[in-house]
């Protein structure tokens, strides 16, 4: 039987070929969610089905699947790839938007 490490995380995964981020939040093990993502596992009008070459830009850890969820509408909110670009540049952004979400 095979065991897991399960990832409660908000995920930043960006495509090269169509030059986009995709934002995520998980409680699964991200490295399958990320196999799932590039082999058009998720149904439907998903986003990520429109590229196969999705890559972990960022991920950030979270305590509970809430926060993860909170995270994840907060940097979607932003509407910019700048500001994701600077949350892997500047790890104190990361900081101040933990504590945002937290509640």
């Amino acid at each position: 039987m095979l065991f897991f490490m399960n990832d409660i995380c908000c995920y930043i995964l960006f495509s090269e070929k169509i030059n986009k981020f995709y934002i995520g939040a998980t409680q699964s093990n991200l490295e399958i969610r990320i196999k799932n993502h590039n082999s058009h596992f998720y149904q439907g009008q998903h986003f990520s089905n429109s590229a196969e070459d999705w890559n972990l830009f960022l991920k950030i850890p979270t305590d509970n699947y809430a926060h993860a969820i909170r995270l994840e509408r907060k940097i979607k909110s932003m509407k910019s790839s700048k500001y994701i670009s600077n949350l892997k540049k500047y790890p104190d952004l990361i900081t101040k938007i933990l504590e945002e979400t937290k509640n």
